[in-house]
């Protein structure tokens, strides 16, 4: 019997039809397999993974490969993305066994959960014969089996924490930009050869970094993302990432996290530069995930699929031929001239993947044009969506809209920021603990992870420094106390699952970047954010202590570090603490607050208060605001270092001023 009607992973469900007699996750599954004395089949993937549904088609869907798995072995079906725990410690053997990982990834376990064989996707002949050739060392070689599943353990297990450091020194962050640049493409940007993933968390650090090369090297690989065709140029929002090295074709999957980090970090570029392009692309990726991505409670969805009717990319590419169609003879030529649409194609079966790679000054036919082609696209069958909830991504999300609000002034941006994060603290937030995803409002019987205290304490504390609620700020420093209590390893670092979390054969501790923040970089960089605004020496050592390892890797490996460089660049410039206070209506205390922001100090935190609140009742508890009062009656904002304050002022330019001359950039640009 398929067990998976159950789940509330979109994952799950897409297999609750198989013949395969799945189970989720469980001592359900581990008691089964004991009870019949077979091995377990665990197969992990993710709803918007290509391959997983190739392999689904091809085996999953076939009753003769169904027979087979259902005779011989218990079969476990797991969403990386709702149990990254069990993702990641099986990935580790994956990666061990056969040197190289990735998705659907298929294991073969023992029934206490060791794994003895490993791989990725198996065409369905071979898959066939690796069943029988699996079941028939079961039944007749199980020492052999049992003692390998034990040896793989045993090493994982012996193979020793990651080495870590010093904090990161400026001296450390200067190797780690001349690290970067020898790795860099100075002609299509980005980092190393096809495939090219976009590397959010190394931009950032870059960014904040602020040097020449640094700002040059970021600025390059930013726009030749949002002009190639790994950027959606009719609806915005970017693809997982570019098959070549010139950013042209994309795997077509779109994931939630890489457009929340992408957004911030494009918000950062028109921060630092005041670069039209940046602004551009920031506000169109904000639309986009608005418009695309958005759940009816509130939070956002996990991704969209690469395919739709079985094709990779359908969805996206065009011809001479479908643009003729829709836009007529002399707009279709436009097209083809502005979007690099080919006779020959860029893609498959002749078909282009649209690009942008230089502006036109025909604009209004250029937007004409857009809205025709996206109007077409609208009525072709769109990709799927996998709409569970996860609440790191959904942090990430946070922190970037409600910075691009306020930096945009646009206000809609800051209110789906707050909504998302009322729906993590009403659905996620159990008996002060945080699950890990939901789905239509329904919680999911998995536990949060370090990324997702750590990246929801992030949003959390960006949506405070916006809003100036500090409800925020409050349930941030909840997620960090479970953080310090429930994650440490005892030497300064953290691991990825809680003490009590469900013991799986090795407790995970990923302590480098992948496609999102390592757990530990981004609790380091909450943890030092939170320190500045209360002063709290805990939390500033933990921070400090966390970042060791981002020195170790600085010298060699910095693009596995970018995040925790980037925190680095943090706790080296800061904290410098703006307190602004005034009536939040006030259109000067909307001023120093927003100036405060542009800031490009990578140290800055922002405080806001409303005098005109009761006493006690929201941002008295931020220890940053007490005592900050208004001058002469005037809105004022108090520039601090380390709790000791300036003299405060009350213009915007003067704010500037003290912040170093923060650019002043207007969103009419």
């Amino acid at each position: 019997m398929n067990r998976l009607g159950r789940a509330t992973s979109p994952y799950l469900l897409q297999h609750v039809d198989n013949p395969v007699h799945w189970f989720e996750w469980g001592e359900e599954a581990f008691a089964e397999a004991r009870r019949r004395d077979v091995p377990l089949l665990i197969s992990v993937g993710y709803s918007a993974c290509h391959w997983c549904h190739v392999m689904a088609h091809e085996s999953f869907e076939d009753e003769a490969t169904a027979a087979k798995m259902n005779a011989n072995f218990v079969n476990v079906k797991v969403d990386r993305e709702e149990r990254p725990d069990v993702d990641a410690v099986y990935m580790s053997a994956t990666q061990a066994m056969t040197g190289q990982g990735g998705w659907p990834m298929t294991v073969f376990a023992t029934p206490e959960g060791h794994p003895f064989y490993c791989g990725t996707y198996f065409p369905r002949q071979q898959f066939h014969r690796l069943l029988d050739g699996v079941a028939q060392v079961w039944r007749d070689e199980r020492d052999q089996v049992l003692g390998q599943g034990a040896k793989v353990v045993a090493a994982l297990n012996d193979g020793g924490d990651f080495p870590t450091g010093p904090q990161p020194t400026h001296d450390t962050l200067a190797e780690a930009v001349l690290n970067l640049k020898s790795g860099f493409d100075p002609v299509r940007g980005g980092f190393g050869g096809a495939p090219k993933f976009p590397p959010s968390m190394v931009l950032e650090f870059l960014l904040r970094e602020g040097g020449q090369e640094a700002i040059s090297m970021a600025g390059h690989t930013l726009a030749a993302m949002a002009r190639g065709g790994i950027y959606d140029q009719l609806a915005g929002g970017f693809a997982r990432y570019s098959v070549d090295a010139e950013w042209v074709v994309p795997h077509f999957e779109k994931m939630l996290y890489d457009n929340a980090l992408l957004l911030r970090v494009y918000t950062h570029w028109w921060r630092a530069t005041g670069t039209v392009l940046a602004r551009r692309i920031a506000l169109e990726t904000a639309d986009w995930l608005l418009a695309e991505m958005r759940t009816e409670q509130g939070g956002f969805a996990s991704a969209l699929d690469a395919d739709s009717e079985g094709v990779e990319g359908k969805f996206y590419v065009w011809t001479p031929d479908q643009l003729r169609e829709v836009l007529g003879e002399e707009d279709a030529a436009f097209a083809m001239s502005v979007f690099s649409v080919t006779p020959g194609g860029t893609f498959e079966h002749g078909s282009s993947v649209l690009q942008f790679l230089s502006d036109t000054p025909d604009t209004t036919r250029l937007a004409h044009v857009r809205e025709t082609l996206l109007r077409a696209r609208a009525e072709r069958v769109r990709p799927g969506r996998d709409d569970k909830v996860v609440a790191s991504w959904n942090g990430l999300a946070i922190a970037a809209l409600a910075e691009t609000g306020l930096l945009f002034e646009r206000q809609d941006l800051v209110d789906a920021a707050r909504e998302t994060a009322e729906l993590l603290d009403k659905v996620h937030m159990q008996g002060g603990r945080l699950a890990r995803t939901s789905k239509d409002g329904r919680v999911g019987a998995n536990a949060g992870v370090l990324d997702d205290y750590a990246n929801v304490a992030e949003g959390l504390l960006a949506l405070y420094s916006v809003t100036g609620e500090s409800r925020w700020f409050e349930r941030a420093g909840a997620l960090l106390e479970v953080i310090l209590d429930h994650f440490g390893d005892g030497e300064g670092g953290f691991y990825d699952t809680a003490d009590d979390a469900e013991s799986l054969f090795q407790r995970p501790k990923d302590t480098t970047d992948n496609a999102t923040p390592s757990g530990r970089f981004a609790a380091a960089g909450a943890l030092l954010t939170y320190a500045a605004l209360t002063g709290s020496a805990r939390h500033r050592e933990a921070a400090h202590a966390a970042l060791g390892t981002a020195s170790v890797l600085a010298p060699r490996h910095a693009r596995f570090a970018g995040w925790g460089l980037a925190v680095a660049e943090a706790a080296l410039a800061g904290p410098v603490e703006v307190a602004v206070v005034g009536p939040l209506d006030s259109l000067d205390t909307r001023a120093l607050h927003r100036t405060a922001l542009l800031s490009r100090s990578p140290g800055l935190v922002v405080a806001l208060h409303d005098p005109a609140e009761e006493p006690g009742t929201g941002n008295s508890l931020v220890p940053l605001l007490e005592g900050r009062e208004l001058v002469r009656g005037r809105p004022a904002a108090y520039v601090c270092r380390d709790f000791t304050c300036r003299m405060p002022v009350t213009t915007a330019a003067d704010l500037a001023t003290e912040l170093g001359g923060t650019q002043l950039h207007k969103t009419t640009e």
